[in-house]
Formats: structure tokens, C-alpha cells, sequence
């Protein structure tokens, strides 16, 4: 198939595709009038690439996937260097869980602590002589 044929069932750009092609993930073969052609094997590395991608994994954490199917293997992950990039993507994603833990714990305890200004705030305004409410939109509430 031509370069737009493989695009279209791809799911992508004859940009991409070529783009691609020059970090050499993609096969740059070509016929004897100099049209690139390509394979269900080729589609095939596409959609591996498109997957990864999807998972967050940069265009170049695809490589071994794609040199593993290059190689004939059935799957993309089956080889030592996918295993690899799979053990160091959990490793980066355990970090960023972590990192989101203690954002969301931050932003509880602020949270809870707005709360309790809030409340007290409006304790006090029930008191005689106390502050008088102010609307969260910067108004007075008279």
C-alpha cells in the first residue's frame, strides 16, 4: 500500500507517517518510481506505536517495541528491552501517583482549613458587634 492508503488505516498523517520514516522507526522502502510502500507489517508497527503513545510513552520508549516485532517476535513486548521500558514506565508512574498523593493531601488540608475560617467567620458575625459577612464575589451581604 502507498503512504496515504497506510495513513488513513493507521489513523494518522502522511506527516507522521514520514516523520516516522526519518527517526527510523518506519521502513523507508520504496518502489522503482520512488513511491514509499508498505506492508500489513507495517501497520501492524503503527498501531503498536499509536498504543504506547496512548499510554503516555514518548515516541522514542517505542523502539524496542518496534524493533522486537521487526525481529518476528509475535508481540512487541515480548523481548528483554520492552520488558525494560515497561519496569522504568511503572517506576516514572508510581512517582507521579505518589506526587498527585501529596498534592491532593495539600490541597485537603487547605480545603479544611477554609472551611474552619469559613464557619468561624460566620460564628463570629452572629455575635453582636462581630464582623459583618462579606459574599465570596467581594460584596457586602446587606
Amino acid at each position: 500500500m502507498r503512504i496515504g492508503e497506510l495513513a488513513t488505516r493507521a489513523g494518522t498523517t502522511t506527516r507522521t507517517l514520514r516523520y516516522y520514516e526519518s527517526r527510523g522507526l518506519l521502513p523507508a522502502r520504496r518502489t522503482g518510481n520512488g513511491y514509499r510502500t508498505y506492508d500489513e507489517h507495517d501497520l501492524r508497527l503503527l498501531r503498536q506505536i499509536r498504543t504506547l503513545q496512548d499510554f503516555g510513552f514518548d515516541l522514542e520508549e517505542t523502539r524496542p517495541f518496534v524493533e522486537c516485532l521487526r525481529a518476528g517476535h509475535p508481540e512487541g513486548d515480548s523481548c528483554p528491552a520492552s520488558l525494560a521500558v515497561y519496569r522504568r514506565k511503572l517506576g516514572e508512574l508510581d512517582a507521579l501517583i505518589g506526587e498527585l498523593r501529596a498534592v491532593r493531601s495539600e490541597v485537603d488540608a487547605q480545603l479544611a482549613r477554609a472551611e474552619r475560617a469559613r464557619d468561624e467567620l460566620a460564628t463570629d458575625a452572629a455575635v453582636p458587634g462581630g464582623p459583618e459577612p462579606v459574599c465570596e464575589l467581594g460584596g457586602r451581604t446587606r
